[in-house]
């Protein structure tokens, strides 16, 4: 059976089964976070998940799903970047 461990601020390290992990990941970027309920405190915990951590987690099994935080670009927002457009300084507005 594999083991994965992990650590809980409360109680340090941590030895779980795949199952008790539940992995989200990021559209497009390869990373998340990963959660999991301590077996010591019971407290819920949470911690990122880089493409390292990803990998490993996936490769043992440990159940995901691709959630997307990011709110979709609003109406306003659309607007007040067409008005910006028509600025004759809008290459100076741009992001470094």
């Amino acid at each position: 059976m594999t083991t994965i461990r992990t650590s809980c601020p409360i109680c340090g390290d941590v030895e779980l089964a795949p199952a008790d992990l539940a992995l989200r990941l990021t559209p497009c970027r390869g990373t998340g976070t990963y959660q999991f309920l301590c077996p010591h405190c019971e407290q819920l915990q949470q911690r990122p998940a880089n493409h390292r951590v990803v990998s490993i987690l996936l490769a043992t099994g440990v159940a995901y799903e691709v959630v997307d935080d990011e709110t979709p670009i609003s109406e306003r927002e659309i607007t007040e970047f067409i008005s910006g457009l028509d600025r004759e300084n809008w290459r100076e507005h741009l992001p470094g």
